[in-house]
């Protein structure tokens, strides 16, 4: 991995390059001034996480995660939703240092789980996840409104 590889947490700033990611990872384009709005209203959220990677000034990468207090865990759950790496960085580490963070996130507030969600064509990020420890344990079922 590139050594010049830093990764810092998102600012109201960060709100094209990290649109621009997640366009790309859903496959389309999203309403921006409702994106931006979110993403602003989130970042004032102490259960909003949000991290980028920078390879000198080029942003390169991506992850968000969202935690909350669950009932049936009885405790604080982290759930990743969002993890984008620009193509040419891929396999160098830069996903590795992206959840890692998330990580330290989860073990700084106590988290009871971490989990995700990953579209069932994505094999090369479910083998991903499955190496940094995280398990398919469940089936998501989705009802799309609108």
């Amino acid at each position: 991995m590139s050594a010049s590889i830093i990764v810092r947490q998102a600012v109201e700033s960060d709100v094209v390059a990290i649109y621009d990611f997640i366009c790309e990872l859903e496959e389309e384009r999203l309403d921006f001034n409702a994106f931006r709005e979110i993403f602003k209203h989130n970042l004032q959220s102490p259960d909003c996480h949000y991290f980028l990677a920078f390879d000198h000034n080029a942003c390169v990468g991506y992850a968000g995660m969202h935690a909350q207090w669950l009932l049936h865990h009885c405790g604080k759950v982290g759930e990743i939703q969002e993890m984008f790496v620009v193509e040419n960085y891929r396999s160098i580490g830069v996903g590795s240092r992206l959840i890692q963070q998330l990580i330290n996130v989860a073990e700084r507030e106590n988290f009871k789980i971490l989990e995700v969600t990953a579209n069932k064509k994505r094999i090369d990020t479910h083998r991903f996840y499955e190496s940094k420890g995280l398990q398919p344990t469940h089936f998501k079922f989705v009802k799309k409104y609108g």
